[in-house]
């Protein structure tokens, strides 16, 4: 895989703006690469990934502007003999705001697309969520950013004329492809900054939004909204999910209010969008709580992919369409990213084999459909059992008292691990640890229902994901919950 180092990168640090929605076409016309930054990083992130991607230009949004400079000294302090990539800021206000000034200049004087050399030309640069001492780059290029938008409103039956609400951050994957896709469809964007369940209601209502995006945690935010922050749907309101498995019991309470759930599935390495569930007619007639069941699996590669399967990442052998059997998800195909920048090495070690590795662990069911699991990191091995952290939080979050869960290996002294829950309670709503507990042991074998639960919130990334990391190291730190002496599930 070839990765180009000789294009200028322009950066960007903002929210859903719609300078944001433009920069996604006029860095790319202009030939350069766009590198969109996570709104929530700090001045110290902000300022690896300056260094990582080389960007010569950096547009900030004013209310970041403070981290924006930060970072920039940081820069200069870091090397001070090295050139600072060009400050830009974005403003409501007018009078202050460097892109519209240029923009304005601009129009004004005659102007050429630069249009790629090749399909392949890189046409953005997204970094995963990853450490200070070595963040990832992935590399998107023209062909998959094509694909993948073609795709992504094929799978997400975006029909001439839509109005869209943007609640996923552009800056993650691109919006899923969707700056670009929404166009090709002749869309209206409705950008949001920042949202609440009340937001979202009242946009939908006031635009007649009749698309929109989000993790499960907005989906589980739409679900438990109080009757006085809803509103009647103007009409149907397509929902594209994904970044986590969503819980069965969110998809049916929302679809119950009127939207209509499409679950996707990939990850920043394959342009985001690349399985769908498909829905077949058949199932329409089943209990709601088996049309949930399905409908949380994640599917089939979509059209642009060439491939997904699950294999055992040592043989590369697909595993048996059983149901159970466990193996790793893998992708290979046009909208596989070409690479990470400058890390030749990683790019080898995850497309070992000529699949994209995900580390996703995985079933494929009789049907050809695939369900993920669980992340390999966040199994649970419990006196040699496997534990689905997914599936113990499915359970979890049917208790009628719980409004988000998260389940992490606890370390013990007798069985390796055992499963820990973190639970935030909905409001007005009261449980104990001992009815959590129970309630998990009605529903799984014994072995699989957490042995700890923690009440408190959920600390979240800027797309809605909860970030385990953080809950596996606040498991490990309580220590064993168990002895030798008294070691009974």
């Amino acid at each position: 895989m070839t990765i180009w180092h000789s294009v200028i990168h322009v950066a960007v640090l903002s929210p859903n703006v719609p300078a944001m929605l433009e920069l996604h076409f006029a860095v790319p016309m202009a030939g350069a690469v766009l590198c969109t930054l996570n709104t929530r990083h700090d001045a110290a992130m902000v300022f690896v990934l300056l260094k990582h991607s080389g960007a010569k230009v950096f547009l900030v949004e004013s209310n970041l502007l403070d981290i924006g400079r930060a970072a920039l000294k940081r820069l200069a302090d870091s090397d001070p003999a090295a050139a600072l990539p060009i400050l830009l800021t974005i403003s409501d206000d007018a009078g202050s705001d460097d892109y519209e000034d240029l923009v304005s200049n601009a129009a004004a004087a005659p102007f050429d697309i630069r249009w790629p050399a090749s399909e392949l030309d890189p046409i953005s640069l997204n970094y995963t969520s990853g450490t200070t001492s070595r963040p990832k780059g992935v590399v998107y290029n023209h062909r998959g950013a094509y694909l993948n938008t073609i795709a992504t409103v094929l799978a997400y039956d975006i029909t001439a004329m839509p109005t869209y609400l943007w609640t996923v951050p552009m800056f993650h994957c691109n919006g899923w492809n969707l700056p670009w896709g929404v166009a090709m469809q002749g869309g209206t964007n409705v950008c949001l900054r920042h949202f609440t369940a009340k937001v979202i209601f009242d946009s939908i209502a006031r635009h007649g939004v009749t698309h929109m995006g989000g993790a499960p945690t907005v989906l589980n935010m739409i679900a438990n909204a109080p009757p006085a922050d809803r509103r009647p749907l103007p009409g149907p309101v397509r929902v594209m999910t994904g970044g986590a498995p969503p819980p069965p019991r969110v998809l049916f309470a929302v679809e119950e209010l009127g939207f209509v759930v499409y679950h996707i599935y990939g990850l920043t390495e394959t342009y985001g969008p690349a399985t769908v569930c498909t829905w077949l007619p058949e199932w329409d007639t089943l209990p709601a709580a088996e049309r949930a069941r399905l409908k949380a699996r994640q599917g089939f590669h979509h059209i642009a992919m060439q491939g997904v399967d699950v294999k055992d990442p040592a043989t590369m052998e697909s595993v048996p369409c059983d149901g159970e059997t466990v193996g790793e998800v893998m992708f290979r195909g046009n909208t596989v990213m070409s690479g990470y920048y400058k890390d030749l090495a990683a790019t080898k070690e995850c497309m070992a084999g000529g699949w994209l590795h995900t580390g996703d662990l995985a079933v494929r069911h009789p049907d050809g459909y695939i369900q993920v699991k669980d992340r390999a990191k966040d199994i649970i091995i419990s006196g040699g059992e496997n534990i689905s952290s997914i599936e113990v939080e499915s359970v979890i979050f049917s208790h009628p008292a719980v409004l988000e869960a998260a389940v992490v290996a606890r370390p013990d002294d007798h069985w390796g691990e055992t499963p820990c829950a973190f639970v935030k309670l909905k409001d007005g709503a009261s449980a104990t640890e001992a009815d959590i507990i129970g309630f998990c042991r009605e529903r799984l074998p014994h072995y699989m229902a957490p042995k700890t639960v923690v009440f408190e919130d959920l600390p979240k990334t800027s797309t809605g994901k909860t970030q385990k990391f953080v809950l596996r190291d606040k498991a490990r730190a309580m220590g064993s919950l168990t002895t030798t002496a008294n070691s009974k599930l």
